[in-house]
């Protein structure tokens, strides 16, 4: 009796180990492409590539006299797209909640002028940039104070908390006054309320040229060394669409639509 319940239960053990082990072979096939990265699938199926962009930001992404979404980062993300072969479907939201809304799936991409830093680049797949342009330091036109990113030490800026223009103006002794975006922080300026602010150069020269009076009250009193260079986001992980958005960007700058489209914002071409 004992030496037959011996070969039963070695016979139940190596039929256990050979269903574990047809299993463990064939778990990969039953989930399809496991782990594989479908992202860019995913938006040709849709046929929608979903932009998230705040609509507040001008020249970069706002609205014109007629309601309508438009803009500098706006006309590239929308002829990215179209190099997918895709429409764009633009989701608007504040600056400060961007990325949270990239990371709850609410967009594919962030179109927004989103600055290159080795923490982004860490935690996101960023694009080759698409911007080029220094930040600057913007002043009172009649303020003396400040004329360099050190003389920042113990004045009051005006900027978005996450943006990396807040951290700069930390890093020389700023004291920071949260807003929301370019707008506010300018009309904090010309109050007198804060001292400065630090932004895109290109930002700047588009509030100059389309606010009138502008470039006589305010003026640049420094520029950083470091140019920033500004890219398209998705998801860590997601490099078969953000390889498809840089060979889209790669099309438009050989075909002359990236030249084209900057020299209608600013007159000349801050693409590279």
């Amino acid at each position: 009796m004992n030496s037959t319940r011996l070969a039963l239960v070695g016979i139940v053990a190596v039929a256990t180990i050979a269903l574990t082990g047809c299993q463990s072979a064939s778990a990969p096939d039953s989930q399809g492409s496991a782990g594989a990265d479908s992202s860019l699938s995913d938006v040709q199926d849709a046929g929608v590539l979903t932009i998230g962009t705040e609509g507040t930001y001008r020249p970069f992404t706002f609205h014109d006299a007629s309601g309508d979404l438009t803009g500098f980062d706006v006309e590239i993300a929308t002829a990215v797209a179209e190099k997918l072969g895709v429409e764009p479907e633009f989701q608007e939201t504040q600056w400060d909640a961007i990325f949270a809304g990239l990371d709850a799936g609410r967009f594919d991409i962030i179109a927004n002028q989103v600055s290159i830093t080795d923490e982004r680049e860490e935690k996101y797949e960023l694009s080759e940039p698409y911007t080029v342009s220094p930040g600057v330091v913007i002043v009172a036109s009649d303020n003396t104070d400040i004329d360099s990113l050190e003389s920042l030490e113990g004045k009051t800026t005006a900027q978005s908390l996450s943006s990396n223009w807040y951290e700069l103006a930390q890093q020389n002794g700023a004291k920071v006054e949260a807003v929301e975006g370019w707008a506010q922080a300018v009309a904090l300026l010309e109050q007198g309320r804060v001292d400065a602010t630090l932004n895109d150069k290109l930002t700047f020269l588009d509030y100059t040229t389309t606010e009138a009076g502008a470039g006589e009250t305010l003026k640049v009193a420094a520029e950083t060394d470091d140019p920033s260079r500004n890219a398209f986001v998705v998801k860590k992980g997601q490099t078969a669409l953000i390889d498809a958005v840089n060979d889209a960007l790669v099309e438009l700058r050989a075909d002359g639509t990236l030249a084209e489209i900057s020299e209608k914002y600013f007159g000349e071409d801050v693409t590279e």
